[in-house]
C-alpha cells in the first residue's frame, strides 16, 4: 500500500513539477526571442548546446549523490555504466539527435508562431506520443484513454481556432512564415512522439538509473547541438562570440530547458509519455493565461476557454482508472 501511495505521489509531484516548468519554459522562450534589445541576440544553438551541458552536471551530481558522495565510487559507476557499455551508450544516440532537431525546430517554430498557437499545436505530440506507445511499448489503451485522447484534440482544435480579434495581429506573421512555424511543430511532433517513446523504451528496459541514461543522453545533445551550432551560426559565433546576447532572461530559459530534461527523465520514470503530454497540456493553458495577464500579446476567446476545458477534462479522463467490477468489494 505505502510503496503504491508513495509511486502515485512521486508520479503526481513530478507531474506537476513538470506542469510549471513547462509553463515558464515557453513563456520566458518566447518573452526571450520578442524582447527588443540592442546588440545581437542570442543565438538559440547556443542555447540548447549549454542546457544539455547543465543537464549533464546536474545528473553527475545525482549519481554523486546516489553514490554516497564518494568521487571514487562517482568514477567507477560512471566508467562502467557509460564508458564499458558503449553499446548501451550507443543507443542513446537515436533519441539524442532526434531531441536535438527538436529543439531547434521549437525555437524556429516560436520565432513564427504565437505562444498560444504554438503550445496547442504541439500537443499534437500526444497523439503521436499514444501512437508509437502502442505500435513500439505495445502498450494497451483503454476506451477511456483512447477517448480522452480523442476529447485532447478536439479541444487543441478548439484552442487553435482563429478569432476575428486576431486579424491585425496576424499580419505580422505572414501566411509563409505561418506555414514554416506549423511545419516545424507538425515535424517536431512526430520526432518527439518517436523519441518519447524510443527512451521510455530504453528506460524500461534496462537497469541503468535515469541520471546515468540522461548523462548518456546530454552526451550526444552536446555533440549534436555543437554541429547544429557551426552549421547554422557558424558565421555569427566567430562575430560575436558563442555568449553573444546572453542575459539574465537568456540564462534563464538555459536552466528551465536543462530543468526540463531532468524532469521529463523522472515523469517517464514514474509515470508515463503520454501523462507527460497531458502535463504539458494543462501548462499550455496557465501560459496562455499568463500570456494575456502578463505579456499582453493574446486575447482568449470563449471558443478558446471551451477548448481549454476539454483539454482540462481530457487529462483527468486520461488518468481514470475506472475499478474493474469483476471482483466484487467484499463486505
Amino acid at each position: 500500500e505505502r510503496s503504491q501511495e508513495m509511486s502515485a505521489n512521486l508520479k503526481y509531484l513530478s507531474l506537476g513539477i513538470l506542469v510549471f516548468q513547462t509553463t515558464s519554459l515557453v513563456l520566458t522562450m518566447r518573452y526571450s526571442r520578442t524582447l527588443k534589445e540592442e546588440g545581437p541576440r542570442y543565438l538559440s544553438s547556443t542555447a540548447v548546446v549549454i542546457a544539455e551541458l547543465l543537464k549533464i552536471l546536474a545528473c553527475v551530481l545525482l549519481v554523486y549523490k546516489d553514490s554516497k558522495c564518494n568521487v571514487r565510487t562517482l568514477n567507477r559507476v560512471l566508467h562502467d555504466e557509460i564508458l564499458n557499455k558503449p553499446m548501451e551508450t550507443l543507443k542513446l544516440a537515436i533519441p539524442s539527435g532526434i531531441y536535438t532537431l527538436q529543439n531547434n525546430l521549437l525555437y524556429v517554430a516560436l520565432s513564427n508562431l504565437d505562444a498560444a498557437t504554438y503550445q496547442v499545436t504541439y500537443q499534437l505530440k500526444i497523439l503521436t506520443t499514444a501512437l508509437f506507445s502502442v505500435s513500439m511499448l505495445s502498450k494497451k489503451l483503454g476506451v477511456y484513454q483512447w477517448l480522452s485522447l480523442v476529447i485532447l484534440m478536439t479541444g487543441v482544435a478548439f484552442v487553435q481556432w482563429p478569432s476575428d480579434s486576431q486579424a491585425p495581429a496576424a499580419t505580422e506573421h505572414s501566411a509563409g512564415s505561418q506555414f514554416v512555424g506549423l511545419m516545424a511543430v507538425l515535424i517536431a511532433c512526430f520526432s518527439s512522439g518517436f523519441a518519447g517513446v524510443y527512451f521510455e523504451k530504453i528506460l524500461k528496459e534496462t537497469k541503468q538509473s535515469v541520471w546515468i541514461r540522461n548523462i548518456q543522453l546530454g552526451f550526444f545533445g552536446s555533440i549534436f547541438g555543437l554541429m547544429g551550432v557551426y552549421i547554422y551560426d557558424g558565421e555569427q559565433l566567430s562575430k560575436n562570440g558563442f555568449f553573444q546576447g546572453y542575459n539574465k532572461l537568456t540564462w534563464v530559459v538555459v536552466v528551465l530547458q536543462a530543468l526540463g530534461g531532468l524532469v521529463i527523465a523522472a515523469v517517464i520514470k514514474y509515470a508515463d509519455n503520454i501523462l507527460k503530454g497531458f502535463a504539458t497540456s494543462l501548462s499550455i493553458i496557465l501560459s496562455t493565461l499568463i500570456s494575456y495577464f502578463w505579456l499582453q500579446d493574446f486575447v482568449p476567446t470563449s471558443v478558446f476557454f471551451f477548448g481549454a476545458v476539454l483539454v482540462i477534462a481530457a487529462t483527468f479522463l486520461y488518468g481514470y482508472d475506472p475499478k474493474p467490477a469483476g471482483n466484487p468489494i467484499k463486505a
